[in-house]
């Protein structure tokens, strides 16, 4: 909860820091596309031998949230967006296959530049919080960093009040959930950091 507030506070910092040219609120959603990279076995017995390393497959996952924009100069502005994500992975191995989902809460800070009419380019960190994580039909441990950070950028279209923007995210700080299979002995770590496209779609309120 103490990092959720965190979270909160520079939002509205944010918010605040662009009031100074206008701002701008509203609403957005989309679709992700990608993985929480990859999922790996080791053997405690036997001086934590990798056994197995797999990557994780390609799965769609959405967000929903809300921003606000504030246009420092004419072509320059902040964007500031809080959103909830829900980012899901399968891995497929030995015949089994398993799917991960992660629910977290993101922060992106974004920069951008208005380059020719409606076409901006933007970037910037997007800090994470994430709230769940769940490994089909295994029990894992708390992930070990609940707040982490990540890099966007991307390219997007502004038509009066709607917006539309493709953007590739890299989760930047390591983060693992991990467990101990009860019947095997064997450690399993997941690799939680994100590795996607967005798509969102958003609108000026």
């Amino acid at each position: 909860m103490k990092n959720v507030l965190v979270f909160l506070i520079l939002f509205t910092s944010c918010s605040i820091i662009s009031q100074e040219k206008g701002i701008n609120f509203g609403v957005k959603a989309g679709l992700n596309y990608g993985d929480n990279g990859k999922i790996e076995f080791s053997d405690v017995t036997n001086a934590g031998d990798n056994l197995l390393s797999e990557n994780a497959d390609d799965r769609v996952g959405y967000h929903i949230g809300i921003f606000l924009r504030g246009d420092i100069t004419d072509n320059f502005y902040l964007k500031p967006e809080l959103q909830y994500t829900q980012n899901s992975s399968s891995y497929s191995f030995e015949n089994r296959k398993l799917n991960y989902n992660v629910k977290k809460i993101d922060l992106p800070i974004l920069a951008g530049v208005y380059l020719l009419g409606p076409l901006h380019v933007f970037g910037g960190p997007s800090l994470q919080y994430i709230v769940d994580n769940d490994l089909e039909d295994v029990r894992l441990s708390e992930v070990k960093n609940e707040f982490t950070v990540g890099v966007q950028f991307g390219v997007g279209l502004q038509i009066r009040r709607l917006n539309i923007d493709l953007r590739y995210e890299r989760g930047i700080t390591e983060n693992q959930a991990q467990t101990i299979d009860a019947n095997t002995g064997q450690t399993i770590r997941v690799d939680s950091r994100p590795n996607q496209f967005i798509l969102s779609l958003a609108l000026d309120l």
